[in-house]
């Protein structure tokens, strides 16, 4: 069995016992006034567990099981045998860093609350942009266009509704996590870099 699907099962029921369940729902979710308040630092990650509705659960998991599973090949390919530890590595830190903007910006908001695992689910589908960039992905799901251009499409998206701020979405925290997937393969092999450009150039 993959990590990838490993993770989307996990997230799947953690996620479907929280929707009836207020308290798992409460305890697991993103309160960065509460991390740094009672040093509840686990919420960095299992925020990524638990999910809005229904709707959430299924287009966050579908996606990720999607390019998870080729980005388990990629790693596999290019990290060699111990492609699932950078793997795990990769999918944790990309929820750690997906909400670090919105860490410093609302650590004192008890107010503010965040779900999902969108930030990692970007982080997953940028990395493995970033190993085959002219590979096709649907936009809208229905339309094929190279994963560069979806990449360059995706991040404007991300910074034109975040700066309008009129929707519940974390935009930032897509925009950090898709950055974040784009440079980590870089920062495990230096000399993937080469790899890409020679992807996007060949």
């Amino acid at each position: 069995m993959s990590i990838t699907l490993i993770i989307v099962i996990i997230t799947a029921v953690i996620s479907i016992r929280a929707f009836n369940n207020p308290e798992l729902f409460n305890k697991l979710k993103y309160n960065p006034y509460r991390i740094t308040r009672s040093n509840e630092w686990f919420r960095l990650v299992t925020y990524g567990f638990v999910h809005g509705d229904w709707n959430h659960l299924i287009i966050n998991m579908l996606v990720f099981f999607s390019f998870g599973q080729m980005l388990e090949y990629y790693f596999s390919y290019y990290l060699g045998s111990g492609f699932k530890i950078y793997y795990l590595i990769f999918y944790f830190s990309a929820l750690v860093f997906s909400c670090g903007y919105s860490f410093f910006r609302h650590r004192n908001d008890n107010w503010y609350n965040a779900v999902g695992a969108s930030g990692a689910v970007s982080a997953v589908l940028f990395a493995t942009i970033f190993f085959s960039p002219w590979e096709k992905i649907l936009l809208m799901g229905i339309v094929p266009i190279p994963g560069v251009v979806f990449a360059l499409l995706y991040l404007a998206y991300t910074v034109y509704m975040g700066k309008k701020g009129v929707d519940n979405v974390g935009h930032d925290a897509h925009f950090i996590g898709s950055v974040y997937g784009f440079i980590f393969p870089m920062i495990i092999n230096p000399s993937l870099f080469n790899n890409f450009l020679n992807e996007l150039f060949r």
